[in-house]
């Protein structure tokens, strides 16, 4: 009679994190999702699925491949930026995203100080 050992075959759990940051990590650097998968033992399909659920759960948005800029809005003394007083601007709709996939949706007239405490709030959360 043949008797042979096999290997126990490792399953691995990943937290919604671990998987958001490989997901994003192709395309950096030029980076391949065969690359990607290979650097951490995965397969491509795994990649391609994780990029499905974690569009489904809202974690990752569809516009991931968009660059964002820090914006830092100069406030003279503590006193919120006003528009010139000849012509006000028409309030247009913005979308801030955020770290972790969150979002804030807002009008543009909204208080820059009202707007630095929800953006704090948000991120503490």
């Amino acid at each position: 009679m043949r008797s042979e050992i096999l290997e126990v075959a490792r399953r691995r759990f990943w937290r919604d994190e671990d998987k958001l940051e490989i997901v994003m990590s192709v395309g950096v650097g030029g980076a391949t999702v065969t690359q990607v998968a290979q650097r951490h033992e995965i397969t491509r399909q795994q990649i391609y699925a994780w990029r499905h659920e974690l569009k489904k759960k809202g974690l990752r948005s569809p516009d991931a491949g968009a660059l964002f800029y820090p914006l830092d809005i100069p406030v003279a003394s503590g006193v919120p930026m006003a528009p010139p007083a000849a012509e006000a601007p028409q309030p247009t709709a913005v979308e801030l995203r955020l770290k972790g996939g969150r979002s804030l949706r807002f009008d543009s007239t909204v208080d820059p100080a009202a707007l630095t405490a929800l953006i704090r709030a948000v991120e503490a959360a």
